[in-house]
């Protein structure tokens, strides 16, 4: 039992590690965004929304993860270096930075590159970004403040993407829903 648990330790502490933490970061935004996406399928398909689950449509949700991911990792070392430190002040000038600035940038960016694996045009993608972006930021002006208070006061910068990412995927269950609560999205939904 002892010899399992230090190497759980060792595990954790190299994927933690700055040498492996984008890495990290990457795979566990990409895993939960595809989950997210198979909980939803699911329940849409028990409500007789959709006739079967979309590989394709897990796999897009599962790579806009990545993207995400990426910037994520990258904007809470770059928030960090900004705003150093942990008073309530400081906390509270993330949340709000994090809120103005990222969010945005992740709702585009999860738009953008579900539209480029869909094969979308310009006008589809703009259309689709004017008429369901809204609904994903208030979203995240419901829930991720008082989830990043807690990210930004008590967790280390290596920790944030894992703990970003665990509170994401009922978030992500809903950007699925969100993205493809559509009649035109069912003959993408139901290609494999």
């Amino acid at each position: 039992m002892g010899s399992n648990l230090s190497m759980i330790h060792t595990i954790k502490k190299q994927l933690f590690s700055p040498k492996y933490l984008l890495w990290t970061n990457v795979g566990i935004s990409i895993s939960l965004s595809a989950m997210g996406d198979v909980l939803e399928q699911h329940y849409e398909i028990l409500k007789g929304k959709w006739d079967k689950w979309s590989l394709n449509r897990t796999r897009n949700m599962a790579v806009s993860g990545m993207s995400v991911g990426i910037i994520c990792h990258y904007w809470y070392k770059y928030l960090d270096n900004r705003l150093p430190g942990r008073t309530i002040n400081t906390v509270l000038k993330k949340v709000v930075i994090d809120q103005i600035v990222c969010s945005p940038l992740c709702i585009t960016m999860f738009f953008l590159t579900l539209g480029i694996l869909e094969k979308n045009n310009w006008s589809e993608l703009k259309s689709e970004i004017i008429s369901k972006a809204h609904k994903l930021y208030i979203a995240e002006w419901v829930i991720w403040p008082p989830a990043q208070i807690i990210n930004f006061y008590l967790l280390p910068t290596k920790y944030r993407v894992l703990y970003d990412n665990s509170v994401s995927l009922a978030y992500d269950v809903y950007t699925s829903k969100v993205k493809y609560d559509n009649p035109m999205c069912n003959s993408i939904n139901n290609k494999r």
